[in-house]
Order: C-alpha cells, then structure tokens, then sequence
C-alpha cells in the first residue's frame, strides 16, 4: 500500500514491472491506519482520467477473452471461478464499479449480488448463510456489491450484536474465505478507499440533481457522524482478515477513472494467474467436418 506524500516505483515506471495486487495488498495481521493513505492517489495508473478511461476500453478485451475462456472450461469440469468483493463507504462506488468494470464482461457468466440490510428470514440464520447461497458457480465471475463483512462493520459500530460476537466473527469468516480457495474461488476483495471530504461532495451532487435523488438516504448523514467508528472498524476487518488465500487491496477512490482501471487491472492479473483453457473437443473434428461439407 502506498502512504501519503510517497510515489511507489511502479507508479514512477506505469506499474508494468510490479503487478498491483504487490501494490495494493494490505499484509495482514499487522496495523492498519486508513488516515496513512491519500485516498486521491493512483499508484501505478495511469497518468489522468483521460488515460485512465482508455485504459480501461484497453483491458476489455483480455478481460472478457479471460473470463469467456474459464466459463468454457467449466463445461469439461474445471471448478474454478472467482468471487470479487467490494466493500466500502457509501458514495466509495460500489455501484460504479459492478457498471463500469462488469460491464466489459459477458453479463451471462456473471452472478451479481447486492446485500441489503439482512430480511427477517435471513436472520433466522447465521451470518454467512445468505452470502453462501449467493457464491458463484463453476466458470462464474461473482460480485458482491457488500458482503459478508457487514456483519463485523455496521454491525460492530452499531452495536447490533454483543463485541465477542463480532470477535468470533473474523475467524468464522477466515475459516469460510480458506473453504473457498480450497474449492477453487479466487476471493478478490477490494476496499474501495473514499475520503471524507470527497463522500461528502458526491453526496451534495445527489441531492443537487433530481435523478440522483433515489439513491441519497438521509441516513448517510447519520452515518458522516459516525465516519471515525467505522473508519476504526474496516482498520481492523482489513488486518483480521487479510490472508495469503483471501487478501484485501486498499483501491484509492477518490477519482472514479483510477477506481475502475484497479479493479479491472486486479482481476486481469488474477485471471492471467487462473490461465483458463478452452477444453478440448470431445468429438472428431475431422469427420464433423467432413459430414457437414457432404451436406
């Protein structure tokens, strides 16, 4: 992760020859002081929002030849698929990033779930058991738009479920995120890195234009009071559950353009990683074509 007042050498060089999960990666199982990093940095992107929006256009192609190439290897049995999650404070561009990102992908292998405030059937269970229901399949690419982690955030700033809950918590969910890369998902979780001045102009604009207003809730005002709790409570979901198999990336979000091109970038790198192969034909190539030119 890249401090405030300091310029990482793969932003100086375009970040080709250090990959941004390296950049990005929050270590895990050490402190982590969010006010450290300049949430209007861009580390290893590119040069402005200009540049940035070409280069995203730039990544569609390998991005959706990736993705189509692991949903073809489903077919022949391969079980991997990738689960990426986004978390964040409200105006951080969650949203923006399942529109703009997702987007480049074919939406048919796509499994896209928001998780709202749980229902009173979903309480009736544990924690996890909405989020497994919403896990994708083999050759998909999930997206949570929120996640699992509401459960240790909102809920341990709000006070919603007693402390050595919420401490139990971060090692059910370590244990769930180990499960998963056992069974073949890549997590890819992206705390999407917004400042407090910044939350509040993109909260102005809602109110200041009428077809934005469905998506202001005044209880974010509520929640600008309570930024230092919550601040307090990613630190510490970020350096409890920051592992080798599931790590989080701290994506500076100020400037939407770089918030798109990273995660974009992030999941390039871990698709090249996975390397999906189209399987091979389980017929004779040869003699179908042979019967469809005698036709």
């Amino acid at each position: 992760m890249t401090k405030k007042g300091s310029t990482s050498r793969a932003a100086t060089k375009g970040g080709d020859d250090l990959s941004l999960r390296e950049l990005l990666r929050v270590p895990g199982g050490k402190p982590v002081d969010l006010a450290a990093h300049d949430a209007r940095e861009t580390p290893a992107g590119p040069r402005d929002k200009q540049a940035g929006q070409a280069a995203i256009t730039a990544l569609g192609a390998p991005l959706a030849d990736l993705q189509e190439r692991l949903w073809a290897a489903s077919t022949a049995g391969d079980r991997r698929r990738v689960l990426l999650v986004l978390q964040g404070m409200d105006t951080s561009g969650k949203g923006g990033t399942v529109k703009h990102v997702i987007g480049l992908f074919n939406p048919s292998g796509c499994r896209i779930q928001a998780f709202k405030a749980p229902t009173p059937k979903e309480l009736e269970h544990p924690f996890l058991w909405r989020i497994k229901r919403a896990l994708p399949q083999a050759g998909e690419l999930g997206i949570f738009d929120r996640s699992h982690y509401e459960d240790v955030l909102i809920a341990r700033v709000r006070g919603l479920v007693p402390a050595d809950e919420i401490e139990r918590r971060y090692d059910e969910i370590n244990r769930f995120e180990k499960s998963l890369a056992d069974d073949g998902v890549t997590v890819v979780k992206c705390f999407l890195h917004i400042s407090y001045d910044e939350q509040r102009d993109r909260l102005l604009k809602r109110l200041d234009r009428p077809d934005k207003h469905w998506k202001f809730n005044v209880s974010d005002i509520d929640d600008r009071a309570l930024w230092p709790a919550y601040q307090r409570a990613y630190e510490i979901a970020l350096e409890r559950c920051s592992a080798p198999h599931a790590p989080w990336y701290l994506v500076p979000a100020d400037h939407k353009w770089y918030r798109n091109w990273a995660v974009s970038r992030l999941l390039l790198e871990h698709l090249s990683e996975l390397d999906p192969r189209y399987p091979k034909a389980d017929f004779d190539v040869a003699d179908a074509r042979k019967r469809l030119l005698e036709q």
